[in-house]
């Protein structure tokens, strides 16, 4: 690999400090010095004036194996393991061409994480740094699938246990098959209550037991809460990372400061939802639900900000209404439209903040001498606007480690796979009055 000199780049560097102009070295995979450099032989130069350089993006939520379903059926019944694994190693390329150059993959469907991971890291596929876990852990709740989960056994994403020498078994298999990070559906939907939205479906005893059998082996432990209670008992279990956290009462706010355990939001999904769902034919009812999510929560999430506690970005991204490659840059948005920080907050959430999900503080996410070499050159002021980096075509390089990434797209175009979609009858039932006068 060269060496490497992008000379008169306007800095952003990840830290929330203002963009400055200079030079960025890269030697062996690493940055070697930020600021004014001098002449470096026998290195390859690129002049970036007019241009921004910042760390790439790092998603701290994205479903990499999912492919894009859009329904619960659909990735729980039309998904096959070893064209999941295929597919995700073609997708995960799709997050590089948007400058994403890390992500964590919390939860897979067929336990993929862990294989495609390490042909990342061995060089078979090329893709952004990945930290993976292996199925989610639930309860005979269903999480979000109700009742598509079984009471036993596994199901897409979803290993379903009911005690806790069950926990400890599962826990133990996933880190010796080598996961990064155990994840636990700490919420979940019931037919009855739907109304009152997520429901807490584990015990704290159950929460501590996968927290303390997960941590006595050095593996991290991330919960999906989408209320009060669970956040609030996820904390005291000794969860390492929460994802959504939403509906914080005070009490949890709280603990939560108490703890600074660090919090994923994740409304990109519920912010496409509620404004483009027309688009796609969502259920209004349902738009205006996941509005209210982030509503109703940004107000405390910001305190929670304010008060010190690590906020990530992530996109949810594998769902028909979060695509690969098209929206890592909308929680930015999100985090200053809703939340109001400034552009330059919302970039160190998605680049230094997010090293924390990839296990790799210190190691990513700033540029900053001796941080890996993950770059993106990009036309434009994101320190400005924060959308605009969801405009691929203003991407001018992105660097893994100091490797440049092919950004043009070679994909073939995609033709239909027998089974893969859920293949519906129609959108509506055919009554006989409403053909037969």
């Amino acid at each position: 690999m060269n060496d490497l000199l992008i000379r008169n780049a306007s800095i952003i560097d990840g830290t929330g400090q203002a963009p400055f102009d200079g030079d960025l070295l890269v030697r062996d995979a690493r940055i070697a010095a930020v600021g004014s450099i001098g002449e470096e032989p026998g290195v390859q130069v690129i002049d970036a004036s007019g241009l921004t350089l910042m760390p790439g993006l790092i998603d701290a939520h994205c479903h990499i194996t999912f492919d894009e379903p859009c329904s619960n059926d659909e990735l729980f019944f039309h998904r096959r393991a070893g064209l999941a694994a295929i597919i995700a190693a073609r997708n995960v390329q799709r997050l590089l061409r948007a400058g994403v150059t890390g992500f964590l993959d919390a939860d897979c469907i067929y336990d993929l994480g862990v294989d495609l991971r390490d042909a990342i890291n061995s060089g078979v596929i090329e893709g952004p740094r990945m930290a993976t876990g292996g199925y989610a852990l639930l309860t005979s709740v269903g999480g979000t699938a109700g009742q598509l989960i079984p009471d036993t056994g596994t199901r897409g994403y979803a290993k379903i246990v009911s005690n806790q020498a069950e926990i400890v078994a599962e826990v133990r298999r996933q880190v010796k098959t080598g996961v990064d990070w155990i994840k636990v559906h700490v919420t979940g939907l019931v037919p009855q209550q739907r109304d009152a939205g997520e429901i807490q479906a584990w015990s704290l005893d159950e929460l501590r037991c996968v927290c303390d059998a997960a941590h006595e082996l050095g593996v991290s432990v991330v919960g999906h809460c989408r209320n009060a209670t669970s956040i609030r008992n996820s904390v005291r279990a000794g969860m390492d990372m929460i994802l959504h956290a939403t509906f914080m009462d005070e009490p949890a706010l709280e603990e939560v400061i108490e703890a600074k355990v660090p919090l994923v939001p994740t409304f990109t999904f519920q912010a496409n939802l509620a404004d483009y769902g027309d688009r796609v034919g969502a259920n209004e009812d349902l738009r205006e639900v996941f509005r209210r999510e982030i509503e109703d929560s940004a107000q405390t999430l910001r305190r929670a900000y304010d008060a010190g506690v690590p906020l990530l970005c992530g996109s949810e991204s594998g769902f028909s209404l979060t695509p690969y490659g098209d929206w890592h840059y909308r929680e930015l948005q999100v985090f200053v439209e809703a939340l109001g920080l400034t552009p330059l907050q919302a970039i160190s959430c998605a680049t230094r903040e997010g090293a924390r999900a990839l296990g790799l503080e210190g190691q990513v996410g700033e540029l900053a001498e001796g941080q890996f070499a993950d770059l993106l050159l990009f036309d434009g002021d994101p320190a400005a606007d924060v959308k605009i980096l969801g405009e691929r075509s203003r991407i001018k390089a992105v660097y893994v480690g100091g490797h440049a990434i092919d950004l043009e797209d070679r994909e073939p175009a995609r033709r239909p796979i027998p089974g893969w979609r859920a293949s519906a009858y129609s959108d509506a039932i055919l009554r006989r009055r409403d053909v037969i006068c």
